[in-house]
């Protein structure tokens, strides 16, 4: 599978859950013109998927628990997010400057 065919198939995904989640708080009653603003833009999905499936991946998994111990330095956490959203911007540049909008929401507490 090609890159490029693999980023339209991820993006694929990524507008059939959207849609879901629209047609589901639509028939639970909530105002579309209240949430849509609030929902993720495709590509932000593509990276929230890609991010989630990396953090319980072999690779990430010692860090993660590194970052988000209770000893953890202050500072920590955002660092993990950084690194692990960046590998992403690198290896699919086509998703960069969605991964630059979630890091722009990382809060620093995390």
């Amino acid at each position: 599978m090609t890159h490029a065919t693999m980023l339209e198939n991820l993006r694929q995904d990524a507008r059939d859950e959207l849609s879901a989640l629209i047609e589901l708080r639509c028939r639970l009653g909530e105002d579309p013109w209240v949430f849509l603003p609030d929902l993720p833009s495709v590509d932000e999905q593509v990276v929230a998927t890609l991010r989630e499936e990396r953090m319980h991946s072999e690779r990430w998994s010692l860090p993660r628990a590194r970052a988000y111990h209770p000893a953890a330095r202050a500072g920590d956490v955002e660092k993990f997010e950084f690194d692990l959203l960046r590998e992403i911007a690198l290896e699919l540049p086509e998703l960069s400057a969605a991964v630059w909008k979630i890091l722009d929401r990382v809060p620093s507490s995390w």
